[in-house]
C-alpha cells in the first residue's frame, strides 16, 4: 500500500478540492492517460486496485506510470466514542485529485489495449474518467 515515509503533521485538515488541475494535467511520460474527470479523495487502496488491474492487462507489455501519491492521511475517531478528547487517529491515506488531473499513462501499446485497460482502471476510481491521448487532449466536460 501506498503511504509516505513520514510526514511534518500526523493529523490533517480535511482542505477544499475547488478548481481544476494545475499540475499534472497532461499526458507526459506515455502515450495514453485517465483523467479524472470530477473532484475527490483517492484513497491508497483504490490505486493499488487500478494498479493491478493495468499490470494484469499489461501482460509484461508496455509501460506504466502512477502520477498520483497518497500523501493526505484521514483521521476517525472509533465508533460510539463520546464527543470531545482531540481528533480521531489517522486510519487511512488519499490522494486529492482535482478534475484535469492525469491519474496513470500508459505507454508502448496499441491504442485499443491501453484504452481497454485504462477504462477497466477508471471503474475502480471512485469518480468519472476519460482516457486521454497524448497531443490531443481536449477539457471540456469538467
Amino acid at each position: 500500500m501506498l503511504m509516505p515515509k513520514r510526514v511534518k503533521y500526523r493529523r490533517a485538515m480535511r482542505g477544499r478540492m475547488s478548481g481544476k488541475a494545475t499540475r499534472a494535467n497532461r499526458v507526459d511520460f506515455g502515450d495514453q492517460g485517465l483523467m479524472a474527470l470530477e473532484p475527490c479523495w483517492i484513497t491508497a487502496r483504490q490505486i493499488e486496485a487500478a494498479r493491478i488491474c493495468l499490470s494484469k492487462s499489461l501482460k509484461r507489455a508496455g509501460k506504466m506510470w502512477i502520477r498520483i501519491f497518497p500523501d493526505k492521511p484521514v483521521s476517525k475517531k472509533a465508533a460510539e466514542s463520546r464527543m470531545g478528547k482531540g481528533k480521531g487517529t489517522p486510519e487511512f491515506w488519499v490522494a486529492v485529485v482535482k478534475p484535469g488531473t492525469v491519474m496513470f499513462e500508459l505507454g508502448g501499446l496499441t491504442p485499443e489495449e491501453s484504452g481497454g485497460a485504462l477504462r477497466q482502471a477508471g471503474s475502480k476510481m471512485p469518480c468519472r474518467t476519460r482516457v486521454v491521448v497524448r497531443g490531443e487532449m481536449s477539457y471540456e466536460g469538467f
